[in-house]
């Protein structure tokens, strides 16, 4: 655990619970893929984690015989964590009109599966931020090995 604090302002602190993720994120159930925060530093990085479980909608279909987790999912459970660091980064707590939008990514990568029963550790870190766009590394880990990694960039927007 790191020493970081949020501002004081929010509430937040270095660590935050589910009530906090859905504070922090627009998103919900079936596509909530945060379920706590382990630590972050604004401006630096976070660590988080998707406990996975047999009632994910997607294992229906992917696949019945084996369930895994789609590898797209595993992206956007990432780009949820680069999200939160993001807000907390601008000391934003969401309303209906602000977003993170997830705006590119490079070097995807995926090690192995991920199954019912793992916990996803999901790791960004901020790289740069350039005329609004953020550039996030980011990995995915289930019991310390790495299962999926990404170069990610969001921007900032707002809808109408």
């Amino acid at each position: 655990m790191t020493d970081a604090k949020a501002p004081a302002k929010s509430g937040f602190g270095p660590t935050f619970d589910i009530n906090d993720v859905l504070r922090q994120l627009p998103h919900r159930f079936p596509f909530l893929l945060v379920d706590r925060v382990l630590e972050y530093e604004p401006g630096k990085s976070i660590r988080a984690l998707k406990n996975v479980t047999y009632n994910e909608p997607f294992f229906v279909g992917h696949f019945p015989h084996r369930p895994v987790m789609p590898g797209v999912m595993i992206i956007e459970a990432l780009a949820q964590a680069a999200g939160i660091l993001a807000f907390r980064t601008a000391d934003i707590v969401p309303n209906e009109n602000t977003r993170f939008y997830f705006v590119g990514i490079d070097k995807a990568r995926f090690r192995k599966p991920v199954e019912p029963g793992d916990q996803l550790i999901l790791k960004a870190t901020l790289t740069r931020q350039v005329k609004g766009i953020w550039k996030f590394e980011t990995v995915a880990e289930v019991g310390g090995s790495e299962v999926a990694s990404a170069e990610m960039l969001v921007a900032p927007g707002m809808t109408s």
